[in-house]
């Protein structure tokens, strides 16, 4: 419980320590003698307006000339600690120099209020000089070294009153008493600041550094997962392609295996897609521009139509003639075929796909509505993570990584928009994206 006595900040911080709290410690200094420097002017001023009252008032010339120190000291020291925060040539230890000379004026200037009050006898009233006790205590994250030469200084103001005539025996013993338990106040305020102070400063320095590992870990995952994706794609390419010459050469009414490699490749090529999305997603810019939802939603449709086939239905709708938003043409693109193509994945080959676009407040929804196996509501929760435990294989097998919908909702948010779910288990599901709207093309 008492280990703040004899704590030392780590070695692989105490130097850090030193030269940051050197640098607090002056801008304590800065503040404490503004103060100081404030507090004694206005004491002056008020003296000129009542001075024939506060002149006859006993030790007034003592009391006086105190404030001039304190109004000279504390005005030198506000200059130099200024200067010292400013200039580069003050080093730690001509700051700690500052810093200790700025503690044994305030202990001067506070023990000379209380041995004048005191009627030359300290014992009698110690409160001014306990304020400047703790100020030094508390303000200051002070080293052992330091605190030891304030405490003999405290010792040493001490033993100039009991050399002073007026003081018996029994006042000197009480005085030095007095003057040992201020000075054990003083190491235990200051040990129990620095205490906590090291300690703060300790955790911070290990959060820094485990935040500088984990960026490391993050880029390094980056780098591999671009680098493995990157070389994946070259020679899946090649499978493709020569699975194409081999379905449009063959003679063959039925080629079944052909069909699984090129179904399978191209599986495989969506998911380094998505490696890569994740790879890349801090570091390619978004090419944001004002584009009609609309007039884009609509040409996503018919393409989508085209390729299908009819043998389903992409039905689209729109309640307004015309939505702009700034939005990046691609990144929104890859965003809508997937949603459409989870809805494809996860409905009956005659079940519709219908889509949506409408304005709601001042932004732009988008939903995309499937009638298929819908979503259990255990799995909601997790839809967007990162490699998500909700992805299910598809009606026909198609297998997930788990990356489609976390990708989806980085890139909406990306756009300063949301996407959301709503799914009944056996009814489908229907995802909305919610984009501002560009109010200065409406």
């Amino acid at each position: 419980m008492l280990s703040f006595y004899t704590y030392q900040t780590p070695n692989q911080y105490a130097q850090a320590f030193k030269e940051a709290y050197s640098i607090i410690n002056v801008k304590q200094v800065r503040v404490l003698s503004s103060i100081y420097f404030f507090v004694s002017v206005t004491v002056r001023m008020l003296s000129l307006f009542s001075y024939e009252g506060l002149s006859s008032m006993t030790n007034y010339s003592e009391y006086s000339s105190n404030n001039w120190l304190t109004i000279t000291g504390s005005l030198g020291f506000l200059l130099l600690s200024n200067h010292a925060l400013k200039s580069d040539r003050w080093t730690t230890t001509s700051r700690n120099i500052l810093i200790v000379t700025c503690c044994c004026f305030i202990l001067t200037t506070t023990f000379a209020v209380s041995y004048i009050f005191s009627l030359h006898n300290p014992k009698n009233t110690l409160a001014v000089f306990l304020i400047g006790i703790m100020m030094v205590s508390l303000f200051f994250a002070l080293e052992v070294k330091q605190i030891v030469i304030l405490s003999l200084y405290v010792f040493l103001l001490f033993g100039l009153t009991l050399t002073l005539p007026g003081l018996n025996l029994t006042d000197k013993v009480f005085n030095f008493m007095a003057a040992f338990i201020l000075v054990v106040a003083l190491y235990t305020f200051s040990r129990y600041s620095y205490y906590f102070k090291s300690k703060h400063f300790t955790q911070l320095k290990q959060l820094e550094e485990r935040n500088l590992e984990v960026q490391l870990l993050n880029h390094q995952k980056s780098e591999i997962l671009g680098f493995v994706a990157h070389d994946l794609r070259n020679p899946l390419n090649n499978i493709e392609a020569l699975t194409r010459i081999v379905l449009e050469e063959s003679q063959q009414q039925d080629n079944t295996e052909m069909q699984l490699i090129l179904s399978s490749t191209r599986q495989a090529k969506n998911i380094i897609d998505d490696l890569l999305e994740i790879a890349q997603n801090n570091k390619a810019p978004f090419q944001l521009q004002t584009t009609d939802i609309i007039t884009f939603m609509n040409n996503i449709c018919s393409n989508w139509q085209k390729n299908l086939n009819n043998e389903r239905k992409i039905v689209f709708s729109a309640k307004e003639q015309e939505l702009t938003s700034a939005i990046d043409l691609s990144k929104l693109t890859r965003v809508i075929d997937n949603l459409i193509g989870n809805g494809l994945k996860f409905s009956k080959a005659d079940a519709p796909i219908n889509i949506a676009v409408s304005r709601i407040n001042e932004q732009c929804h988008i939903s995309i509505e499937d009638f298929g196996i819908g979503i259990p509501d255990h799995l909601q929760t997790m839809l967007f993570d990162q490699f998500s435990r909700a992805g299910r294989p598809g009606l026909k097998g198609e297998r997930s990584i788990g990356l489609g919908l976390h990708i989806s909702r980085q890139i909406i948010e990306q756009h300063k928009g949301t996407l959301t779910v709503q799914s009944r288990e056996n009814e489908g599901s229907t995802f909305t994206i919610a984009l501002p709207i560009n109010k200065e093309a409406c």
